[in-house]
């Protein structure tokens, strides 16, 4: 086949290349190579064997130079981040597939389009109360968030809620990332559909590994405390360190994306794309410090982020089903990831700066406590 990649430059969307290279397909790269992404230009993991196109998602023509001859479209091209940027997320993460599908309507007829998703999309998640079973909680409050009170609560009998696996069948996006997010998907899958175009679209859990920008501060939970860390900077944890997250090695995403291309059972689904394991933020650092033989004690201030969830672990027995498993645990995955940071040599750390606007602007609020 002959596979067209957006943000095929970055963390996943390479990863995604060289896989397709080394299983005898053509690849067309298209990536604008954004900053602070990109802060030094063209990375040298671009797989040389790949047709690199600079150009932009957002720009018509640059669909049309890269998408003649193309049998698949993976769509990785997004920005992600935990700002209110509202427009910014929607014109990145939403408009490019509009594009894309009035294209391959009108002239570009591929066989199959993956498009990019997020768990971000499940808002605050799953829970369980041992009395009333399963609920799907709201957005915590603010005054909440501020009393410091972080668990998810029973709406029934106000008792502490334990996480639970979510799986495909509810979403509830908060954010504007995740609302861009999801209008991807439902862009992609809906458009898909109507024309008769083959289209999945997987959702990511917290997705690291080699190759995750070291100079964006707004995104990419292990670079920042990665170069906090091996910059002996505390690494700054919200909340009290103990939300859970779901981490999935960059590699077993992009199995994940060839599996569904070559499945024709995946044809116009929604997946997770996730190990089914929760890692508390604190535990997580732990690990860093571990691998990189450092003890650099974590930073908590009572900050907290309006709109973030507190547990988020994926159901990815869907994807399972077709035969997919995650293959590198997160003590392989951090080892992997430590011994290509440290190729860098001296790793400068971004997350003061970005810290501050971050602050001024609403995204990270300090506790009345």
């Amino acid at each position: 086949m002959r596979a067209l990649i957006t943000g095929g430059a970055g963390l996943i969307g390479s990863h995604i290349v060289d896989l397709l290279i080394e299983k005898g397909h053509q690849v067309v790269v298209l990536d604008n190579l954004a900053r602070p992404t990109h802060l030094k230009g063209r990375p040298d993991w671009i797989n040389p064997h790949a047709e690199f196109i600079l150009g932009d998602v957002r720009r018509r023509e640059d669909w049309e130079r890269s998408l003649p001859g193309v049998d698949w479209v993976f769509h990785q091209a997004a920005d992600g981040g935990f700002t209110d940027a509202i427009s910014h997320y929607f014109s990145n993460n939403a408009m490019p597939a509009a594009t894309l599908f009035e294209l391959v309507r009108e002239k570009f007829p591929v066989k199959k389009v993956i498009t990019a998703s997020s768990q971000a999309v499940y808002g605050e998640g799953k829970y369980s109360c041992a009395e009333h079973g399963g609920s799907y909680p709201p957005l915590r409050l603010l005054s909440q968030l501020q009393r410091r009170e972080w668990e998810m609560r029973c709406p029934q009998c106000d008792a502490p809620m334990d996480s639970a696996p979510i799986d495909e069948s509810r979403v509830n996006p908060l954010t504007p990332y995740a609302l861009s997010k999801y209008m991807n998907e439902i862009v992609s899958l809906g458009l898909g559909k109507l024309y008769g175009i083959p289209t999945v679209a997987l959702r990511y859990s917290l997705t690291y590994g080699p190759r995750q920008s070291l100079f964006n501060a707004y995104t990419g939970i292990t670079s920042i405390f990665s170069t906090r860390i091996l910059s002996n900077n505390a690494p700054v944890i919200y909340e009290d360190g103990r939300q859970t997250r779901d981490f999935v090695f960059v590699e077993d995403v992009a199995r994940a994306n060839l599996l569904v291309a070559e499945n024709e059972a995946a044809d116009f689904q929604v997946y997770n794309v996730g190990t089914g394991v929760a890692t508390s933020v604190i535990d997580f650092v732990n690990l860093l410090n571990e691998t990189y033989g450092k003890n650099v004690q974590p930073l908590l201030r009572n900050e907290f982020r309006p709109g973030d969830f507190r547990h988020l672990v994926s159901d990815a027995g869907r994807l399972r089903s077709l035969g997919w498993v995650p293959e590198v645990s997160l003590n392989q995955g951090l080892k992997r990831y430590a011994q290509w940071i440290r190729s860098y040599g001296t790793v400068e750390e971004y997350f003061s700066e970005a810290e501050k606007f971050l602050q001024q602007t609403g995204v990270v609020l300090q506790t009345d406590e």
